[in-house]
């Protein structure tokens, strides 16, 4: 049995969605791919595909076994484009993770102007501002914010973010304006989970940082939920500059406090950094890292 052949197959099964529309797709007789998909199951002793009339689906032994087929198919690619030469155009596709917010204001135009360069590309881009670990998921370059853990990833710095206290004109027309952090005390304010703690902010005082109790009058579990409740005119919010962008230049929300903000936080693009680097994975990061530059140098709000 050729094991490769088999894996590319396989795979052209499950991106074709059935033994005959992959059959039909490669030209291959459809016993002759029913057959090779046995043979391969019998020589893993695992099921892979669930069949039935209607549809097929993968096992879960059949799901991570072609995750593993496809990097592995993408790696022998590459190294074939590489030994032919670097005129060879990048393609494939990549995956890529990005915070909500920040995605949608920054990664997504830039992964636009992307496609628009490399039309044998394609990416698949999900925005969560849960932590993705790229050793555990199948993601080849992250957009991180914050300081970094020591691991074995790459990171390229790209930027940086604010963290900005902020309020509606109402609100700070009837409450008054904070003008220490201290002054918090009489204020009420908004958290929202992913940032900070809902019981204090921290702020920068000379060169430490302090901790300053809040009164939380609302707490939420998204930035969104808790920009809208403030520019209602519920409270105070301690936000990223790139999330409370859209407000502070629509002057529904206005910072404050911009003399004690702690120390700006890192944006990072990560990868695992194997070797050698894919074309696609390279072309990605020499693409999108000046323009990330540009854009979190010149973002509304920092």
């Amino acid at each position: 049995m050729n094991l490769f052949e088999s894996m590319s197959l396989l795979v052209a099964v499950v991106d074709a969605g059935s033994l005959s529309a992959a059959a039909r797709r490669l030209g291959v007789p459809l016993p002759t791919v029913s057959r090779k998909v046995a043979e391969l199951e019998s020589h893993l002793k695992a099921r892979l595909l669930h069949r039935t009339t209607r549809k097929l689906s993968l096992t879960e032994a059949g799901d991570a076994y072609v995750a593993a087929c496809r990097r592995i198919l993408e790696e022998v690619g590459e190294a074939e484009r590489v030994a032919v030469g670097e005129h060879v155009s990048p393609k494939g596709e990549l995956a890529v993770t990005a915070p909500v917010a920040f995605g949608r204001l920054h990664v997504v135009p830039v992964i636009a102007e992307f496609l628009a360069h490399y039309p044998e590309i394609d990416v698949n881009l999900v925005l969560t501002d849960r932590v993705v670990h790229l050793m555990d998921e199948d993601a080849d370059v992250a957009v991180r914010i914050g300081e970094l853990p020591d691991s074995t990833l790459i990171a390229t710095r790209v930027g940086t973010v604010r963290r900005v206290v902020c309020a509606s004109p109402e609100y700070l027309a009837s409450r008054g304006v904070p003008s220490a952090p201290g002054d918090l005390a009489a204020h009420s304010c908004v958290n929202f989970e992913v940032l900070a703690s809902t019981r204090a902010w921290v702020f920068g005082v000379g060169k430490s940082e302090v901790s300053v109790p809040v009164h939380s009058r609302l707490a939420v579990n998204t930035a969104e939920a808790a920009i809208a409740a403030a520019i209602l005119g519920v409270g105070l919010i301690r936000a990223l500059s790139y999330q409370v962008a859209d407000a502070i230049h629509n002057n529904t929300l206005c910072v404050v406090l911009q003399e004690f903000e702690s120390a700006p936080l890192p944006v990072s693009l990560v990868h695992k950094g194997q070797a050698p680097l894919p074309l696609k994975l390279r072309a990605f990061l020499d693409f999108v890292t000046p323009r990330l530059r540009t854009r979190t140098g010149s973002a509304p709000g920092g």
